[in-house]
């Protein structure tokens, strides 16, 4: 894999239509749209000043392994054609296997958070009223605990450098109708569990994850952006899991958590600017994302085209 990084990405042989913490969208003609995963890397809703050299690629590698795995449980935005058919050969190098070249839908404003085990801010919710997002819990659980099955605990989706909020599931509907809702619901709770077995038989535990839908000309329901990466999924190792459960704390994560720690350390409001990353941080940041994705993909990727 390259590692060139990629922070922010600049076609020509396209018009730029968005940019998100870590991807930017291309118009793709009126139907399509080409997904950028560039190297950024944000923490607690703020966008890192310094790349994470190849993390798009990973990023990219993990997602088609992801979707490919949950077909049958709900449509997905990828079009299957290759992405470096829509751009100039000036632009290739940017596009390279860190694009998906995707059907451009209507998203859905709501982030579907799915939580397996009791961790981040469903734990600390947990203690104060014994519920998550509305969602009543058994008492006596402890940090990293695995609940008694999966909960929905859907989210707002923030601006770039806003906060997400959680919120319960009434108020999900509220915002996009009850039949929506629980139909969001239903097919988030089938590809956690479909993705946590998977990963399981592979040696990772996905404490919790978010999914992304949008809406095609139809009114289908489509499972868009990305999935069941270290960005967007809180991935253990099995073989430690034990031991922390026992000392109620957290695993060590093959995900940003380790990120996240580091800036815990620093002096720092958590609002940009982000403290500079140290080589020795983006270095071990990269390889948690690379170690996660060869355990779950195969060194060779395990995957085709996307």
């Amino acid at each position: 894999m390259s590692t060139a990084a990629l922070f922010r990405s600049s076609l020509t042989s396209l018009p730029h239509i968005s940019a998100g913490k870590v991807r930017e969208n291309y118009a793709a003609g009126a139907e399509r749209m080409l997904m950028i995963a560039t190297d950024r890397i944000s923490a607690f809703d703020v966008v890192m000043g310094e790349p994470i050299p190849g993390k798009g690629a990973l990023l990219t590698r993990m997602a088609a392994f992801w979707f490919a795995q949950l077909e049958g449980i709900v449509p997905n935005h990828l079009t299957g054609e290759d992405p470096l058919s829509v751009v100039s050969a000036a632009d290739a190098s940017q596009v390279q296997g860190r694009s998906m070249l995707v059907k451009r839908l209507k998203p859905v404003p709501v982030e579907a958070v799915v939580r397996g085990y009791l961790a981040g801010s469903g734990w600390a919710e947990y203690q104060n009223s014994h519920s998550v997002c509305g969602v009543a819990l058994p008492s006596g659980l402890t940090n990293a605990s695995k609940l008694p099955e999966p909960i929905f605990t859907p989210a707002t989706k923030a601006a770039v450098g806003d906060h997400d909020e959680n919120i319960s599931f009434e108020r999900m509907a509220e915002l996009i109708g009850e039949p929506l809702a629980t139909e969001i619901r239903r097919v988030s709770i089938a590809l956690y569990s479909r993705a946590a077995e998977i990963a399981l038989a592979k040696g990772i535990i996905i404490a919790d994850t978010k999914f992304e839908f949008g809406l095609d000309e139809r009114g289908t329901l489509t499972l868009m952006d990305e999935v069941l990466t270290p960005d967007s999924s809180r991935y253990w190792p099995l073989a430690s899991y034990a031991q922390a459960l026992a000392a109620g704390k957290n695993p060590p994560s093959y995900d940003k958590q380790f990120l996240r720690d580091w800036l815990e350390a620093q002096p720092w409001g958590k609002t940009a600017p982000a403290p500079a990353l140290p080589p020795e941080v983006i270095a071990k940041t990269l390889a948690k994302y690379q170690e996660a994705c060869d355990a779950l993909t195969g060194a060779d990727g395990g995957i085709g085209q996307i």
